[in-house]
Protein backbone atom coordinates (compact mmCIF):
# COMPACT_ATOMS: atom_id res chain seq x y z
CA UNK A 1 0.00 0.00 0.00
CA UNK A 2 0.98 3.36 -0.87
CA UNK A 3 1.86 5.92 2.00
CA UNK A 4 -0.56 8.13 1.15
CA UNK A 5 -2.81 5.47 1.31
CA UNK A 6 -1.41 4.68 4.60
CA UNK A 7 -1.88 8.30 5.92
CA UNK A 8 -5.31 8.47 4.48
CA UNK A 9 -6.21 5.77 7.44
CA UNK A 10 -4.32 7.63 9.92
CA UNK A 11 -6.60 7.44 13.01
CA UNK A 12 -3.66 8.61 15.91
CA UNK A 13 -0.52 10.20 15.37
CA UNK A 14 2.22 9.71 18.33
CA UNK A 15 4.90 11.87 18.56
CA UNK A 16 8.10 11.49 20.35
CA UNK A 17 9.13 14.27 22.05
CA UNK A 18 13.17 15.48 22.12
CA UNK A 19 14.28 15.16 18.25
CA UNK A 20 10.91 15.32 17.00
CA UNK A 21 8.95 18.55 18.31
CA UNK A 22 11.93 19.79 19.42
CA UNK A 23 15.52 19.36 18.34
CA UNK A 24 16.81 17.31 20.61
CA UNK A 25 18.95 20.19 22.42
CA UNK A 26 19.01 20.67 26.31
CA UNK A 27 18.99 23.83 27.41
CA UNK A 28 20.58 23.58 31.10
CA UNK A 29 20.43 27.16 33.44
CA UNK A 30 24.36 27.84 35.42
CA UNK A 31 22.74 25.96 38.04
CA UNK A 32 21.76 22.82 36.63
CA UNK A 33 17.86 23.70 36.55
CA UNK A 34 15.29 24.98 34.79
CA UNK A 35 15.57 22.86 31.55
CA UNK A 36 14.13 24.81 28.61
CA UNK A 37 12.97 23.31 25.18
CA UNK A 38 11.82 25.10 22.14
CA UNK A 39 9.10 23.74 19.95
CA UNK A 40 7.78 25.24 16.50
CA UNK A 41 4.44 27.08 16.19
CA UNK A 42 3.93 25.39 12.43
CA UNK A 43 4.04 21.93 14.81
CA UNK A 44 1.43 23.11 17.13
CA UNK A 45 -0.89 24.59 14.36
CA UNK A 46 -0.29 21.23 12.39
CA UNK A 47 -1.40 19.07 15.28
CA UNK A 48 -4.36 21.46 15.90
CA UNK A 49 -5.37 20.75 12.48
CA UNK A 50 -5.42 17.34 12.89
CA UNK A 51 -7.44 17.28 16.55
CA UNK A 52 -10.19 19.54 14.61
CA UNK A 53 -9.96 17.16 11.84
CA UNK A 54 -11.17 14.24 14.28
CA UNK A 55 -7.43 12.85 14.64
CA UNK A 56 -5.95 11.45 18.12
CA UNK A 57 -3.02 12.71 19.35
CA UNK A 58 -0.40 11.20 21.47
CA UNK A 59 3.11 12.53 23.11
CA UNK A 60 5.41 9.54 24.59
CA UNK A 61 8.69 10.57 26.01
CA UNK A 62 11.36 8.76 27.87
CA UNK A 63 12.33 12.16 28.96
CA UNK A 64 10.00 14.35 30.93
CA UNK A 65 9.74 18.18 32.28
CA UNK A 66 7.31 21.29 32.75
CA UNK A 67 8.02 22.54 29.06
CA UNK A 68 6.47 19.61 27.48
CA UNK A 69 3.40 19.19 29.90
CA UNK A 70 3.14 23.27 29.55
CA UNK A 71 3.30 22.94 25.58
CA UNK A 72 0.82 19.50 25.28
CA UNK A 73 -1.52 21.17 27.91
CA UNK A 74 -1.47 24.69 25.31
CA UNK A 75 -2.32 22.53 22.45
CA UNK A 76 -4.86 20.53 23.87
CA UNK A 77 -2.66 17.39 23.36
CA UNK A 78 -5.04 14.53 25.72
CA UNK A 79 -2.22 11.75 25.74
CA UNK A 80 1.03 12.67 27.07
CA UNK A 81 3.28 10.01 28.78
CA UNK A 82 6.29 11.61 30.16
CA UNK A 83 9.65 9.61 31.26
CA UNK A 84 8.65 6.11 29.52
CA UNK A 85 10.85 3.45 29.68
CA UNK A 86 9.03 1.50 27.11
CA UNK A 87 7.56 2.71 24.24
CA UNK A 88 5.82 0.13 22.42
CA UNK A 89 4.40 -1.19 25.58
CA UNK A 90 2.77 2.50 25.97
CA UNK A 91 1.93 2.26 22.53
CA UNK A 92 0.01 -0.76 22.77
CA UNK A 93 -1.52 0.65 25.66
CA UNK A 94 -2.88 3.34 24.22
CA UNK A 95 -3.87 1.52 21.28
CA UNK A 96 -6.04 -0.79 23.22
CA UNK A 97 -7.34 2.26 25.42
CA UNK A 98 -8.53 4.39 22.88
CA UNK A 99 -9.88 1.03 20.75
CA UNK A 100 -7.33 1.85 17.38
CA UNK A 101 -5.46 -1.16 15.53
CA UNK A 102 -2.09 -0.40 15.15
CA UNK A 103 -1.88 -0.49 11.27
CA UNK A 104 -3.80 3.09 11.85
CA UNK A 105 -1.19 4.59 14.29
CA UNK A 106 1.83 6.97 12.60
CA UNK A 107 4.58 6.51 15.09
CA UNK A 108 7.23 9.87 14.83
CA UNK A 109 10.61 9.11 16.42
CA UNK A 110 14.39 9.97 15.62
CA UNK A 111 16.50 7.72 17.74
CA UNK A 112 17.10 4.02 19.03
CA UNK A 113 14.53 4.69 22.04
CA UNK A 114 11.86 4.51 19.35
CA UNK A 115 12.85 1.57 17.72
CA UNK A 116 10.48 -0.75 18.73
CA UNK A 117 7.35 1.73 18.57
CA UNK A 118 8.13 2.52 15.00
CA UNK A 119 7.89 -0.99 14.54
CA UNK A 120 5.03 -1.96 16.38
CA UNK A 121 2.68 0.87 14.38
CA UNK A 122 1.43 1.34 10.79
CA UNK A 123 3.91 3.75 9.79
CA UNK A 124 6.89 4.63 11.22
CA UNK A 125 8.08 8.33 10.46
CA UNK A 126 11.63 9.44 11.00
CA UNK A 127 12.29 13.32 11.01
CA UNK A 128 15.12 14.54 7.61
CA UNK A 129 17.68 14.80 10.94
CA UNK A 130 17.39 11.25 12.84
CA UNK A 131 19.34 8.16 13.76
CA UNK A 132 20.64 6.46 10.67
CA UNK A 133 19.09 3.47 11.46
CA UNK A 134 15.75 5.33 12.46
CA UNK A 135 15.59 6.56 8.95
CA UNK A 136 16.62 3.29 7.62
CA UNK A 137 13.52 1.58 9.18
CA UNK A 138 10.97 3.88 8.78
CA UNK A 139 8.09 4.41 6.02
CA UNK A 140 8.65 7.69 5.32
CA UNK A 141 11.68 10.22 5.98
CA UNK A 142 10.24 14.05 5.98
CA UNK A 143 12.01 16.98 4.29
CA UNK A 144 12.29 18.88 7.48
CA UNK A 145 14.53 17.81 10.38
CA UNK A 146 12.81 17.91 14.13
CA UNK A 147 12.32 21.09 16.06
CA UNK A 148 11.90 22.95 12.67
CA UNK A 149 8.54 21.90 11.20
CA UNK A 150 8.53 18.52 10.44
CA UNK A 151 5.39 17.60 12.73
CA UNK A 152 4.20 20.03 10.56
CA UNK A 153 4.68 18.51 7.51
CA UNK A 154 3.31 15.05 8.43
CA UNK A 155 0.27 17.15 9.65
CA UNK A 156 -0.33 18.59 6.18
CA UNK A 157 0.20 15.09 4.59
CA UNK A 158 -2.31 13.03 6.67
CA UNK A 159 -5.04 15.77 6.18
CA UNK A 160 -3.98 15.94 2.10
CA UNK A 161 -4.20 12.00 1.94
CA UNK A 162 -7.62 12.43 3.69
CA UNK A 163 -9.34 14.26 1.30
CA UNK A 164 -11.09 13.07 -1.83
CA UNK A 165 -9.04 13.22 -5.10
CA UNK A 166 -10.10 16.53 -6.70
CA UNK A 167 -10.60 18.65 -3.84
CA UNK A 168 -8.92 21.60 -1.81
CA UNK A 169 -7.65 20.71 1.24
CA UNK A 170 -8.87 23.87 3.81
CA UNK A 171 -6.02 24.24 6.28
CA UNK A 172 -7.75 25.88 9.32
CA UNK A 173 -6.29 28.12 11.95
CA UNK A 174 -7.28 26.81 15.29
CA UNK A 175 -7.00 29.68 18.02
CA UNK A 176 -6.69 28.34 21.00
CA UNK A 177 -9.51 29.40 23.97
Amino acid sequence: MAIAAKLAEIQLLVCDVDGVLTDGKLDYGADGEGERKAFHVRDGLGLRNLMAAGIEIAWITARGGGAVERRASELGIKHLVQKSGNKAAVLAELAAKLGIAMPRIAYVGDDLVDLDAMRAAGIAIAPADAHAEIRAIASWVTSIGGGRGAVREICDAILLARAPANTEVEFKIVIPS
